[in-house]
């Protein structure tokens, strides 16, 4: 088993991963490949400068796939830890000129309640190959 580790802070996204997670094809998908129904909404981390190009070397590895519907997005599935017990996933969206620097997070549960986060809180995001 080989682990990335990426390093952030936590900060208020646009809503937009929220709604992708709410499509019932997505969250079907998410259920069948990762066993869990996940929370509408994302967690955003701005990864840090060290952390991007281990981010962008994700692109070679194999990943869970999520297959779209018409008119949306490809997206890319890898299990994930945090805060090193809580279990995840990170959401890889498939759209020219998405940031490299942010992660989507999603997981059975609101993130930013269970695990006490705040805009700025740094997070260790540790990705399961």
């Amino acid at each position: 088993m080989k682990v990335v580790r990426l390093d952030g802070k936590v900060f208020s996204g646009t809503g937009e991963g929220g709604k992708y997670v709410r499509l019932v094809w997505v969250k079907k998908q998410v259920e069948e490949s990762l066993g869990f129904t996940p929370y509408e909404g994302t967690l955003n981390v701005r990864l840090d400068d060290e952390s991007i190009p281990r981010k962008r070397a994700l692109a070679k590895e194999p990943a869970l796939e999520i297959v779209p519907a018409a008119g949306y997005c490809r997206g890319k599935l890898f299990k994930a830890i945090l805060k090193d017990c809580f279990k995840a996933a990170v959401v890889v969206p498939d759209v020219l000129d998405y940031p490299e620097n942010v992660l989507e997070i999603i997981s059975s549960e609101n993130l930013r309640k269970k695990l006490r986060l705040s805009d700025g809180d740094k997070v260790e995001v540790r990705i399961i190959l």
